[in-house]
């Protein structure tokens, strides 16, 4: 791959060879043909301030663009933790160039013109020992004659990488309309003189970064075992509830799930997997108990995926995956409150598990408890999380002082979409059920 440096190097590379052509045949020109890259109302004010006749070529980028074969290899890749760099994809590049000749005599600037575009055409692709022959001759002390006396650039170009990229550099000639070339000349700010537009692609940069790379393979061990593909199709937390809670045993029903080992449950958003024993096998079901240690799993929504493992312990089948979500579990308690105005914070401790720093989480409190006593106005709000650092067992909310205190209010915590579960208690037709707990007391 080439350095941030591959820009400039195909330009002197074409200005290179325009200039040893046109030395070929300086014979049929007045005078010496000036083989120059700055922008056209440079050309224009230099040739203006001479006061000389015109006898020049000009080589002007006048856009890049993405090389839209190459956008989307090898997309950046970091490590897990986005710590480390494994790889350095490359940019790459498209050059649009417009070619433009000067001449005060008649038929003078179409012959310079004419020269060039031959020379384009019957040399489309610069070839690797081009390139390398080009910024070689333009390394000082060569050469001490034009295109590139004592350019400060000059020493650099010859360890660009320009030549040793793995795409060649090609040239193809370019359209533009008259409307789209008469607006860039405009933009230019410089009198209009023949041009051939055309395109070099693809340059591709590379960035010097440090990579990390893989351990090396010292074994391939290769096998086919004959087995039906096993699939997991739902996730039944108990007691029909939508999420399980720390110690709860799951159930996930599927197909061909005899002989499966263990459960993977993973939250890529924290870097959590767990790896679960299964605690019942059937051709049709499975079950496992989620951890009572809630220390080291968040509480959100997780992909559960079952595994095979064979005797050695490594996974030699993995069923489609599933989400399964994790609930808080919120413990009846009183809330320590401070009032501020007409704002009351409200901060709990009794939960499970810890709340991660970036989790989302609200709590959610009514008077449907079974404290409250009759006639007290029905009131649910909920409120977010105060901003918080680090895992952390305590967390504030802050709601309208207009709550009730000294009553048992159903509370309820939303982390990451999960919400935690509540005791309810049947009552007979008509009667509603009544929600019994967990219970947050304002005092």
């Amino acid at each position: 791959m080439s350095n941030a440096l591959a820009i400039s190097g195909v330009t002197a590379v074409l200005q290179y060879y325009l200039w040893n052509l046109y030395v070929s045949v300086a014979a049929q020109f007045p005078s010496h043909v000036k083989v120059s890259c700055l922008a056209p109302d440079q050309v224009q004010s230099e040739l203006n301030s001479a006061g000389k006749a015109e006898n020049q070529v000009n080589l002007f980028l006048h856009q890049v663009t993405h090389n839209a074969a190459w956008r989307n290899v090898e997309l950046p890749s970091m490590s897990a933790d986005g710590t480390r760099r494994l790889q350095s994809p490359p940019l790459a590049l498209n050059l649009h160039y417009l070619l433009t000749a000067y001449g005060s005599e008649s038929w003078q600037a179409e012959a310079l013109l004419g020269y060039a575009l031959m020379m384009l055409h019957e040399s489309p692709v610069l070839t690797r020992n081009d390139i390398t022959n080009a910024l070689t001759a333009l390394d000082p002390p060569l050469p001490k004659t034009p295109p590139f006396p004592n350019n400060p650039l000059s020493t650099f170009l010859g360890s660009i990488g320009l030549a040793d990229q793995i795409e060649m550099i090609k040239i193809t000639p370019e359209t533009l309309g008259r409307e789209e070339m008469a607006w860039l000349w405009t933009a230019l700010k410089a009198d209009y003189r023949p041009t051939f537009p055309f395109q070099v692609s693809v340059v591709l940069l590379q960035p010097a970064l440090a990579t990390s790379f893989a351990l090396p393979v010292l074994q391939r061990v290769l096998g086919a075992q004959p087995m039906q593909p096993a699939q997991i199709l739902q996730v039944e937390p108990p007691g029909n509830q939508t999420a399980a809670q720390p110690s709860d045993t799951v159930t996930v029903t599927g197909e061909f799930l005899s002989g499966a080992s263990q459960v993977s449950l993973t939250n890529a958003r924290y870097g959590v997997q767990l790896t679960l024993p299964v605690a019942t096998v059937t051709a049709t079901a499975i079950t496992f108990a989620l951890p009572a240690d809630t220390t080291t799993y968040p509480a959100g929504v997780y992909v559960l995926e079952v595994q095979f493992l064979d005797s050695t312990g490594n996974v030699v089948q993995s069923t489609n995956t599933l989400p399964m979500a994790v609930a808080p579990v919120l413990a009846s308690q009183t809330a320590v409150t401070s009032t501020s105005g007409s704002i009351l914070t409200v901060t709990i401790s009794a939960f499970s598990p810890q709340a991660w720093e970036g989790q989302t989480i609200s709590l959610a409190l009514s008077t449907y408890g079974a404290m409250v006593p009759p006639g007290t106005p029905v009131i649910s709000v909920s409120a977010p999380a105060q901003p918080y650092t680090g895992n952390t067992g305590t967390l504030s909310f802050q709601f309208d002082s207009a709550l009730p205190t000294g009553v048992g209010l159903l509370g309820r915590l939303q982390v990451d979409g999960v919400t935690s579960q509540v005791q309810v208690t049947t009552n007979p037709f008509p009667l509603p059920p009544s929600f019994s707990g967990p219970l947050v007391t304002l005092p």
